[in-house]
């Protein structure tokens, strides 16, 4: 399996999180498009074709923490600065 780029693990930590790629690029501050760009990436260097796909190669190869495992925090710091970076919807 070919490595990840830290962008393509940025987008596929957000969409094991159920993030939609609008909602990852929001986050990101890339555009939708780009995001939908890196998460063919993934599923091209994993050999998969949808992104749940992906999102499950990625769990059992460790290359996402499993939801039963303690986070490093990670996730909680990206939580949180999303939530101090988030606009409202019209």
């Amino acid at each position: 399996m070919k490595p990840l780029t830290t962008r393509e693990e940025s987008c596929l930590h957000w969409a094991a999180q159920g993030k939609t790629s609008w909602e990852i690029g929001v986050i990101l501050g890339i555009t939708e498009r780009t995001v939908n760009f890196h998460i063919a990436n993934i599923c091209t260097k994993f050999n998969v074709h949808t992104r749940q796909a992906a999102i499950a190669t990625a769990l059992r190869a460790g290359v996402l923490p499993s939801p039963a495992s303690p986070s490093s925090g990670r996730s909680r710091n990206l939580a949180r600065e999303h939530a101090q970076t988030s606009v409202a919807c019209p």
